[in-house]
């Protein structure tokens, strides 16, 4: 390879943080690294994102492209990618993740407690939508989409009642990614507002084949370079929650994961779509050893044991679980 073709969606998000990840690659690898910027069925569909059938929706376009040798490296939001392990296909890396927050932006500095009753709140995210209503169960919630500029501007720039929004509900790693961070007006902490699956990390695909050329080489030392162990475990134990429950992307769940003191604790929410009720689960593993391979078997533990309590408990009659699709938490 003459240089190392990195994949990446075109909008400003997609860009801003394939270019840090690139910015990484080339560092790590000495290879000149050019961005491919790919149009994938999500950008250009104006359906509803709860309503658009199927998986894969922002990545398949990708894979493609790298599956044709377009590209060498697909750069994807990891809440995006596919639980299924794809045949032709490996998850090479998963950098360090940013926040994994959601974060409200409302107009004149006003917090969820604050707003007025009656407020019109958006989001495309069925997972979003049902904890608003389980904290707020007097708020508008308007089903919107767009990029993140267009929909901020919804809420301080709008003109139009009908477009006009009190405030809506972002991740807060994608507004940091853009230098929009400044917008938030308050951040809603996992305890009590857990977030999508994977939020706020990264996905990086390679072929499966291996490339024993000198830069094949040096692009899988790149890769081992930028991928973080703890993100990949925690990841790995949010999606395995996802997998277990045989959920698409946007099914109402929320999750948390993170390491300390030798443990993996993980929590999941399962929401009812009107926010009405809940369901959720809290287990820890133990990390038995060193390395990555104790801190995936942890993840995948810990997973394991929060999807049999939550099905146990009623989950798949709660929330359509079942035949969703994503749910558009990276913007």
């Amino acid at each position: 390879m003459t240089a190392l073709r990195v994949g990446t969606r075109g909008s400003a998000l997609a860009l801003a943080q394939t270019r840090q990840v690139a910015d990484s690659l080339a560092k790590a690898s000495g290879l000149n690294v050019e961005l491919v910027t790919i149009t994938t069925h999500g950008d250009t569909t104006t359906e509803s994102l709860s309503q658009l059938g199927g998986t894969g929706v922002f990545t398949s376009a990708l894979r493609d492209a790298l599956l044709r040798g377009e590209i060498d490296v697909a750069v994807h939001s990891l809440k995006d990618l596919p639980t299924a392990e794809h045949p032709d296909i490996v998850l090479a890396a998963v950098p360090k993740r940013a926040d994994a927050r959601d974060v409200l932006c409302a107009r004149d500095g006003l917090v969820l407690d604050t707003l007025p009753e009656g407020a019109r709140v958006g989001t495309g995210s069925p997972r979003r939508m049902a904890q608003l209503k389980s904290v707020r169960a007097d708020l508008d919630v308007v089903d919107i989409r767009g990029n993140i500029d267009t929909r901020l501007g919804r809420v301080f720039d709008a003109v139009d009642d009908d477009r006009r929004l009190d405030a809506i509900v972002l991740a807060a790693a994608g507004l940091g990614r853009l230098g929009r961070a400044d917008a938030a007006t308050q951040h809603l902490e996992l305890s009590d507002w857990p977030t999508a699956p994977g939020q706020g990390a990264l996905a990086l695909e390679t072929r499966r084949e291996k490339d024993a050329s000198p830069e094949g080489r040096a692009l899988a030392k790149a890769l081992d370079a930028v991928n973080h162990a703890t993100t990949r475990a925690n990841v790995a134990a949010e999606r395995g929650v996802l997998a277990g429950l045989e959920a698409g992307c946007a099914a109402p769940l929320g999750t948390t994961a993170l390491v300390e003191d030798g443990l993996l604790f993980l929590t999941a929410t399962v929401y009812k779509p009107d926010g009405s009720q809940r369901l959720t689960s809290s287990h820890a593993a133990s990390l038995e050893g060193n390395g990555h391979a104790a801190l995936l078997e942890a993840a995948k533990d810990a997973s394991q044991r929060v999807v049999d309590e939550l099905l146990a408990a009623g989950a798949a009659e709660l929330a359509p679980l079942h035949g969703a699709t994503r749910d558009g938490d990276a913007r």
